[in-house]
């Protein structure tokens, strides 16, 4: 790994960089397409290829930004957040080992009812209750665990946008292409498991680093990326430091709402845009939002409006988060920034991809 913390553990290079209008332009352009290459986005965001390939070189190595491939299919069906309270003492040893099992994909510190909120990804809600009491159960610092089974993802923040680019702008960045006529219909397994692990760990990972590393042609990692894509069973989105965004307040809301009410909420929620995550659960629960702010005051407006929106509903908890620790496979510092190291999201860890130290919505 490309060492960039001092002895305390702080990015040094993320101090150092701070990102201008160029570069938050640049960002915008890979949330909507993140995979663009630079001569694509050129025009668009207003300065030449080599320009935006050495920019964005920075803001990744700086651990600013950071682009991460999902898998969405039906082969990871098992999905729960699950709330963690601590013994004393046992907080950041506790964070630091879920943050690197590959079943958990984010790791919240919070403040509130909980002491961490993890999100868990596995192929099965089997496999997410053998997570839970198996490797998790083995935590010695865990005190209670309280584990919300999702049925259901209403929205995430994929379709979250800097607004950096015009509407006209935003129009002439090319979207992906779909896969040839002659690509194969069938991926095979293996190198489905390949484009997993590598795009995890780095969405922008070109074809072609991607074959050299596995043994696969550059086509076929191509037609294989491209049919996945055009499926909707691989999505990319571009993420950045949490502090740089114009909403750094983070807040996870947990609600119950009359079964009667659900069907609004289907519809209301996708109209506020602080709604980051929205998900059913199977527990005391049955509604979970993750709430993006502009700042500690719009706490209380924004519940206000939620109330309004959502008649019945009632707000059982809510906890702010004070750091994130993991977010989908890579592992932030304490000042929020990508350190480097990436877990990849599945079990299948490959020596090519498990100690990667770079990353590229």
């Amino acid at each position: 790994m490309v060492n960039r913390t001092d002895h305390a553990g702080i990015d040094v290079s993320a101090q150092e960089y701070q990102p201008d209008r160029v570069d938050m332009r640049i960002l915008h352009a890979l949330q909507v397409e993140p995979r663009a290459t630079w001569a694509e986005l050129a025009p668009v965001v207003g300065a030449d290829a080599t320009n935006l390939s050495r920019r964005w070189a920075r803001l990744r190595d700086a651990g600013i930004a950071w682009v991460t491939g999902m898998t969405d299919g039906g082969d990871r069906s098992g999905a729960a957040l699950i709330e963690i309270e601590c013994a004393p003492g046992d907080l950041h040893a506790t964070a630091a080992a879920l943050s690197r099992d590959p079943e958990v994909v984010t790791v919240d510190y919070t403040v509130g009812g909980r002491d961490l909120v993890a999100t868990v990804i596995t192929d099965s809600p089997h496999q997410v209750a053998d997570y839970a009491l198996g490797p998790m159960a083995r935590l010695s610092g865990i005190r209670a665990a309280r584990t919300h089974l999702v049925t259901e993802r209403l929205l995430d923040a994929r379709r979250w946008r800097l607004r950096e680019l015009s509407s006209a702008d935003v129009a002439r960045i090319p979207r992906f292409r779909p896969p040839r006529s002659r690509a194969a219909r069938a991926i095979a397994p293996e190198l489905r498991a390949v484009i997993r692990r590598e795009l995890a760990a780095d969405g922008r990972a070109s074809a072609a680093a991607i074959a050299a590393r596995s043994g696969f042609s550059a086509q076929r990692v191509t037609d294989a990326i491209a049919t996945l894509r055009t499926s909707g069973e691989l999505y990319l989105r571009t993420d950045l430091a949490r502090d740089l965004s114009d909403w750094p307040i983070y807040t996870w809301y947990f609600l119950q709402v009359p079964a009667p009410a659900m069907a609004q909420a289907r519809i209301t929620l996708a109209q506020v845009p602080e709604v980051r995550l929205a998900v059913l659960c199977a527990s005391r629960y049955n509604l979970v939002l993750a709430v993006w702010l502009r700042s500690m005051q719009d706490v209380q407006a924004f519940e206000v409006a939620l109330a309004r929106a959502l008649p019945g509903a009632v707000i059982a908890d809510r906890s702010v988060v004070v750091r994130i620790a993991k977010h989908l496979g890579h592992v932030l510092g304490v000042n929020g920034r990508a350190t480097g190291e990436v877990v990849p999201m599945s079990r299948e860890t490959s020596p090519l991809v498990e100690h990667s130290t770079t990353m590229e919505p």
